[in-house]
């Protein structure tokens, strides 16, 4: 049984998944305040699945940094106190479509960039393209279905809007086979950074404390 939690995005996803079942399933939508209004479903999802929750998956984006790093917390905090494991999923690939298990997407990747990724059954595929405005304009709108999780399309191009499902997550990392599992679980859980992340050093030395 699995607990999945989803803050990439304004739209909040909780679920908790047993084989095909999905015993609790909830969703809310926070611009910011992620950490206000996911305690209370995650409540609900952890009374749902009582004492028989075996590992926790969240979705590590890309997407919202403070959301995500949430999702991060809360996972690990219930993890520790239940004595099992969790592990992330890039949210990207746990989308709530009817769709074929293959799509498009494009993002905002800010600094006048833009993110396209191809999801194959419930699989990111390697790499994340990082490009500029000109050519993701070009690529989007050459072929196919485009999606995005951004809260409107990039570009004003013709996408859907789509939103992670934590259900969806937590199906995926569960029918993984027992090695990959266990390789997935021992990575530690990370933001799905779109760029290196860097510190900003101050421009003067700090005084001695």
């Amino acid at each position: 049984m699995l607990l999945a939690l989803d803050l990439s995005t304004a739209h909040g996803s909780i679920a908790v998944v047993h084989g095909d079942d999905v015993l609790y399933q909830s969703s809310f939508q926070s611009e910011r305040s992620h950490n206000a209004q996911v305690f209370a479903p995650l409540k609900e999802a952890l009374a749902a699945a009582g004492n028989h929750l075996t590992g926790i998956v969240i979705g590590n984006g890309p997407g919202s940094y403070t959301g995500v790093r949430i999702a991060i917390a809360a996972a690990q905090g219930i993890a520790l106190s239940r004595n099992i494991w969790c592990a992330a999923w890039c949210s990207l690939a746990g989308l709530d479509l009817d769709t074929p298990a293959t799509y498009q997407i494009i993002g905002d990747a800010r600094r006048q960039s833009f993110y396209l990724a191809r999801v194959e059954n419930g699989r990111l595929l390697p790499d994340l393209e990082i490009i500029s405005a000109e050519i993701a304009q070009k690529k989007a709108s050459d072929c196919g279905i485009w999606y995005t999780t951004d809260p409107k399309a990039p570009l004003n191009l013709p996408v859907q809007i789509a939103k992670p499902d934590a259900a969806k997550l937590a199906k995926i990392v569960q029918s993984l086979p027992p090695d990959e599992l266990a390789a997935l679980i021992a990575q530690p859980l990370i933001p799905h950074y779109l760029a290196e992340a860097f510190i900003t050093l101050p421009k003067r030395p700090l005084p001695p404390p």
